[in-house]
């Protein structure tokens, strides 16, 4: 029986040594990513100056709100690639009246962050229009477990990756963040056709003029999981002529994420903590402790040899008596 038992006993320790050594090595790479079925709504808030189209004059200084909407795609996602659309709407909040949209639908490795050339991708933009063309770089995210080094992440409003330069550690809401930071001077993106008037040309019925973009961005990422906690947003949408000089800002505005919105992510991404240390710390450390003692036991058992038990046979003849 205590050999039984010893082997049993043995067979758990080095079941356990194998799964300590999954959940170090193999379970996180398939566990730890992001979802499929996400749905996450942020809001950042601040300042803006715009066109308005419907009173074909500049709006200064309005209170601004841009609130973006990501759903994941379940059925077109995969083990190892995520599909999300993302959807934001920029807003005058003193006029209720809407300023631009944007959507961006991409997919994107799980893990790595990277967008895949895949599943129906596209980019629109009110008043800009709609293109398909290949994305690359990061998507929504950055990879799991972050390196402090610049990454190239795709910027939708340019339809393509641009480096966003790492910029030191900093806290937000006391979990440590690794910062990033976007800067684009000056870049042609699209064209706007607007009457000549507009633009100061009076003789003109309407005039096309190249579209620019000048931006800083500003993320705040969680190194473990590649979430951002926290963004910053300064853009400039102008119209400029053919000697460069500026005949129109249509959107300048420089917007925060509002505290609800930080503070939702870093208890999301607290939770993700746990779930990494449990996946790849505190369970395989469990696992070790578990498989050396059942081995310990199970091969003590297996080799020990139990106490013979002596049998005396009590007779009435003395020793060395003979009939």
């Amino acid at each position: 029986m205590r050999r039984v038992l010893g082997l049993v006993f043995t067979g758990l320790g080095a079941f356990f040594f194998v799964l300590a050594l999954l959940l170090r090595f193999y379970l996180p790479g398939q566990l730890v990513k992001f979802p499929l079925n996400q749905y996450l709504v942020t809001t950042l808030q601040g300042r803006a100056s715009y066109f308005s189209q419907k009173e074909l004059r500049e709006l200064t200084g309005v209170s601004a709100r841009a609130t973006s909407t990501i759903v994941g795609d379940v059925s077109a996602g995969s083990s190892s690639v995520a599909v999300w659309t993302e959807f934001t709407a920029v807003e005058d909040l003193g006029n209720r009246a809407p300023i631009e949209y944007l959507t961006q639908r991409s997919g994107f490795g799980r893990r790595s962050g990277a967008v895949a050339d895949c599943c129906g991708a596209y980019v629109s933009i009110s008043n800009v229009g709609t293109s398909r063309a290949a994305q690359s770089g990061q998507g929504f995210v950055w990879p799991v477990g972050v390196q402090k080094q610049d990454y190239q992440v795709f910027d939708p409003v340019l339809r393509k990756p641009e480096p966003y330069r790492y910029a030191g550690t900093s806290a937000v809401d006391g979990m440590t963040a690794d910062k990033f930071v976007e800067h684009v001077a000056n870049q042609q993106f699209a064209s706007q056709t607007l009457p000549g008037s507009l633009v100061g040309f009076p003789g003109l019925p309407s005039l096309t003029l190249p579209e620019y973009l000048t931006e800083t961005n500003t993320f705040w990422v969680d190194p473990v999981t590649g979430a951002p906690l926290k963004a910053t947003e300064d853009q400039k949408w102008s119209l400029a002529d053919i000697t460069g000089a500026t005949r129109l800002v249509l959107y300048q505005g420089s917007l925060t994420a509002t505290p609800h919105s930080v503070a939702s992510a870093v208890s999301t991404a607290r939770s993700a903590h746990r779930k990494v240390e449990l996946i790849e710390d505190i369970g395989p450390l469990v696992g070790v402790l578990l498989g050396v003692a059942l081995l310990v036991l199970g091969i003590t058992l297996t080799v020990s040899r139990p106490d013979s038990d002596q049998f005396h046979y009590d007779s009435d003849e003395p020793v060395g008596s003979t009939t």
